[in-house]
């Protein structure tokens, strides 16, 4: 397990490489020419807008849990969270390096961190399958099918009754996760805030890769923010690679034809959101260098 744990990323690495090469490196490098300065602006703006608003996200829902942070405090940690994530295996190293810096030393303080962290995540990911939802009503459009086909009701329907019976069974067989449930997503407009922020955020993603797409002078149809957009940012999520590199590439090589465009459209797109993404998130080892600093020698 261990020996798959460390070739994960160079095996996803390599693929990268064989996937750029196979496509042919010339046609990528064309498409990533096209690539202003007014793309690279707005993308890195983007970013930040992610970054702060996730911030914010997980201030709010720390607060449900009785930890409180200051504004700036969540905004830097969050900064560090995501620059750690694009150069650590796994995407995940951010997160538990973000619970750790802000436990505070009362009782159960790591423990509540991270909860924070983990509902946080976990808004995320509601709002993520809020936007896909709408894609398995459209996919059948893409293969010239009825777009309220029968079919892609179907499977919506399933994936909302499946997912909503996952998380009753979890809530009743973990009471005080339910009882935080609520405290995070439901009390007092909880709901209103978590899902603005949340919403606003996964938009954010999708605006990225919608963006990079156009920067590369093949622009994808609106369509494509519901259907292969969201996929590519799935594959993002399998715990190999640095920060989804090699995983969002070939995704995005097999999905773009679905779209009328070629599959070097679709990983060069992917190259510069990955790129804009790194970028972004760079400051949090500003915060990072500055945080070790200030901290008291022994």
């Amino acid at each position: 397990m261990k020996f798959l744990r460390y070739a994960a990323t160079p095996v996803a690495l390599s693929c990268l490489v064989l996937l750029v090469w196979w496509l042919e490196p010339q046609e990528i490098l064309g498409a990533l020419s096209n690539v202003s300065l007014l793309h690279v602006v707005l993308g890195l703006l983007l970013v930040q807008g992610q970054i702060v608003l996730s911030g914010l996200r997980w201030r709010f829902t720390a607060a449900r849990l009785g930890q409180k942070m200051p504004v700036f405090h969540a905004i830097g940690e969050y900064y560090v969270a995501s620059a750690v994530n694009q150069v650590a295996p796994g995407g995940m190293a951010g997160d538990v390096l973000r619970a750790y810096r802000s436990a505070d030393g009362e009782a159960g303080g790591w423990q509540r961190s991270a909860k924070a962290v983990f509902f946080e995540r976990l808004s995320g990911q509601l709002a993520f399958v809020c936007l896909c939802l709408p894609g398995l009503v459209l996919w059948p459009l893409l293969i010239g099918k009825n777009i309220w086909s029968t079919e892609g009701l179907l499977v919506a329907g399933a994936l909302f009754v499946g997912l909503t019976a996952a998380g009753t069974l979890l809530m009743r067989r973990y009471k005080s996760l339910r009882a935080d449930f609520v405290e995070v997503f439901l009390r007092r407009g909880a709901f209103l805030v978590q899902g603005g922020l949340s919403l606003a955020v996964v938009f954010g993603y999708v605006a990225l890769f919608m963006l990079a797409a156009d920067a590369v002078g093949k622009p994808l149809p609106l369509v494509g923010a519901f259907t292969v957009v969201p996929l590519c940012l799935a594959a993002m999520l399998i715990p190999t690679g640095l920060g989804g590199w090699g995983t969002r590439e070939a995704a995005a090589a097999a999905l773009w034809p679905l779209i009328g465009l070629a599959s070097a459209d679709g990983v060069s797109a992917s190259l510069v959101y990955g790129a804009l993404a790194m970028a972004g998130a760079s400051p949090g080892f500003l915060v990072i260098a500055v945080s070790q600093r200030r901290r008291p020698a022994g």
